[in-house]
């Protein structure tokens, strides 16, 4: 009685357990076609394929989006069907790739912990070039608007590196000369609805004094460190909890596959049973 109630618990337990990769693994297959639909509708509104620009192509953040909602949602799928048809050569496939992405960002993590200076310029040479391009590539525009807004800051260390775009350098013809983006402004809003796009006009020209009532002064790498520094905590328990799923997510994957090598190896020695059995029946029934 014992070894059937602990048999029946052990067949609940590993049924729970499927279900639960199989309803995680079909939660990130939907999130990863979403932001696959999210990056190919972002390159086709820019009309990045129509462009004869290549370059522009390889360079578009949406392209990113793309690439990694493709794999979430191949990866993710191919465990969903590995578990439900409980096929050993899909979860081995999924279990190898789900080992190599873990190990990547444990390592992305040490890396990115030991290099924080050198990621600090990177990402200035990043916003700089981002800068630069600011006309001209409506996602990074989009991007930088956001950072801008969204930390209440205006250029990389100052406003005055906006001097490094050619329709915002003070010797442009045009009228945006000397200014910077609206998004640099601390009330983009004229009259509280409609954008006003010239309040960051000739910012520039002004000292800071004057212009701190108008944009935002301080840099947006000043800006980000704080923003960093300020939610450590919330980063550090996102990563682990992330981890954590990736690595349960190996332990079940290992279990279910100790599971069906086990129904296999038991159905085979049932056959094998069967298959003496039935040699054995008509020399007994002759007897």
């Amino acid at each position: 009685p014992f070894s059937g109630k602990r048999s029946r618990f052990c067949d609940w337990r590993d049924y729970i357990l499927k279900c639960l990769l199989v309803t995680s693994n079909l939660l990130f297959t939907v999130l990863g076609l979403v932001t696959l639909v999210v990056g190919l509708w972002g390159l086709i509104n820019k009309e990045s394929f129509a462009q004869e620009k290549i370059s522009g192509i390889r360079t578009d953040p949406m392209l990113l989006f793309t690439f990694l909602g493709f794999i979430l949602a191949l990866l993710s799928l191919m465990g969903c069907v590995g578990a439900l048809r409980e096929n050993m050569c899909l979860l081995r496939t999924f279990s190898a790739v789900v080992l190599v992405l873990v190990v990547a960002q444990v390592l992305a993590v040490v890396v990115l912990y030991s290099l924080q200076g050198q990621i600090e310029d990177y990402l200035r040479s990043g916003m700089l070039a981002a800068m630069v391009r600011y006309q001209n590539d409506l996602d990074l525009r989009f991007i930088t608007d956001e950072i801008q807004m969204g930390l209440q800051c205006c250029g990389a260390d100052t406003y005055r590196d906006w001097g490094i775009n050619v329709y915002f350098n003070c010797s442009a013809p045009g009228v945006q000369a000397c200014g910077v983006p609206p998004s640099c402004c601390i009330d983009p809003l004229e009259n509280g609805t409609v954008w006003n796009s010239q309040c960051g006009v000739g910012a520039q020209k002004l000292d800071e004094f004057s212009a701190q009532s108008v944009i935002f002064l301080g840099g947006c790498m000043g800006s980000i460190s704080r923003w960093i520094e300020q939610h450590s905590g919330v980063i550090v328990t996102v990563v682990i909890i992330l981890l954590g799923v990736q690595i349960l997510t190996l332990f079940i994957t290992a279990h279910l596959l100790q599971k069906i090598r086990w129904n296999v190896f038991n159905n085979r020695i049932l056959f094998n049973i069967s298959i003496v059995n039935a040699k054995c029946r008509p020399k007994c029934e002759s007897i």
